[in-house]
């Protein structure tokens, strides 16, 4: 089987890191895999290595800088990666999109598999528009967590099927054995909460630091560790809020922008706690690479988090809450068995297999 995954960036987002993983793992089953991505800013190569026998396919995508709106953006994204990858679209029999802009790239020139991470609200109209043609277009539809399947089915009468993550297990087993990396990142923040995703609405970011402020007035020594890769959509307001917010509460983030992916267990084995505020989360990844790291979490009381992580993490629902969470877990760390054993539990090979399954079905059809 030769099989197109298609996502947006090169850079270390949820559906960018899923769909490495995803590729590596089936083409471990045989599958012959393509990644095709636009490569922004002349990039030509992913976040990280990626296995040779997967073949990466960067489409050249120019940077405008700031005078490109967002919405000519997402439209130039989708035409120039539609354009180039429907000169070679014949030769796949699958095509599975990751996200709403290579969606709808591939649907310039046909039908495609889309993995719908999470539902999101947009006021960009054109990302509105390639939102809900990424939902409704499809020929078919994959989830990541039974809850956002739920919401697909409520919004649009559509029942995706339902293919969990894996989770890079030892990877972070080791980053928590890495001794001379984790005394790096004490060395340079001491102890700290960290909290990966960058700082955009979803992420709840101003909800986190409202509530860093509560919990540092008991802590004082405690530091906010954020990193996190780029995004496509302008949150350039929500940063600016989230910036004079800081000021005026006296906080000054580290802010450590796109972390190295040899340096990112470390930096997750080190910190005291993982704090997941998300207002809307497709399963929570970073969480569970926290889990495995033995690192205790505090997660926003989302259905999607209830489903995925069980009684393994701490709920909170607003800043007065994530910050008493966060005092009870450093001042009492659960245990990190139960979370490291429900980690174990998410492979990339399962995830793979489950895939698999659906493609093979896809092309015994004739739909691709």
């Amino acid at each position: 089987m030769r099989l197109a995954l298609l996502t947006y960036s090169t850079r270390p987002r949820g559906g960018v890191v899923h769909t490495l993983a995803l590729a590596e793992a089936l083409a471990t089953l045989g599958v012959d895999v393509d990644v095709w991505t636009l490569g922004r800013g002349g990039d030509t190569t992913f976040f990280r290595p990626v296995a040779d026998s997967v073949t990466v396919r960067a489409v050249p995508f120019a940077d405008l800088g700031d005078d490109e709106s967002v919405g000519a953006r997402i439209l130039r994204s989708i035409d120039v990666l539609g354009r180039a990858f429907s000169s070679e679209r014949a030769s796949y029999d699958v095509v599975h999109a990751q996200d709403c802009i290579s969606a709808n790239a591939a649907m310039a020139s046909g039908g495609c598999v889309r993995t719908i991470h999470h539902l999101d609200t947009f006021t960009t109209p054109e990302l509105v528009a390639c939102h809900e043609r990424a939902v409704v277009g499809p020929t078919d539809r994959i989830c990541v967590s039974a809850a956002v399947a739920r919401e697909v089915d409520d919004g649009w009468g559509l029942r995706p099927t339902v293919i969990p993550n894996g989770v890079d297990a030892a990877r972070f087993e080791a980053g928590a054995a890495d001794g001379a990396g984790r005394s790096r990142w004490a060395e340079r923040f001491g102890d700290y909460v960290l909290a990966l995703g960058g700082i955009e609405p979803r992420k709840g970011s101003i909800d986190l630091l409202e509530a860093f402020a509560l919990l540092r007035a008991t802590r004082p020594g405690l530091r906010l560790v954020l990193g996190g890769g780029e995004t496509l959509f302008d949150y350039r307001d929500y940063r600016a809020a989230f910036e004079r917010r800081a000021v005026e509460l006296g906080i000054v983030p580290d802010i450590v922008g796109t972390v190295g992916e040899d340096d990112l267990p470390s930096l997750v084995a080190q910190a005291a706690a993982l704090a997941m505020v998300s207002t809307k989360e497709g399963f929570g990844l970073a969480a569970l690479e926290a889990l495995t790291a033995g690192v205790p979490v505090v997660a926003r009381d989302l259905p999607v988090l209830r489903e995925v992580f069980g009684e393994t993490v701490s709920y909170a629902t607003d800043p007065v809450t994530i910050a008493q969470r966060l005092d009870t877990v450093l001042s009492s760390p659960p245990a990190a068995a139960a979370g490291r054993e429900l980690a174990r539990g998410f492979t990339w090979g399962a995830a793979a297999r489950a895939h698999l399954e659906v493609y093979e079905s896809l092309a015994l059809s004739g739909t691709r």
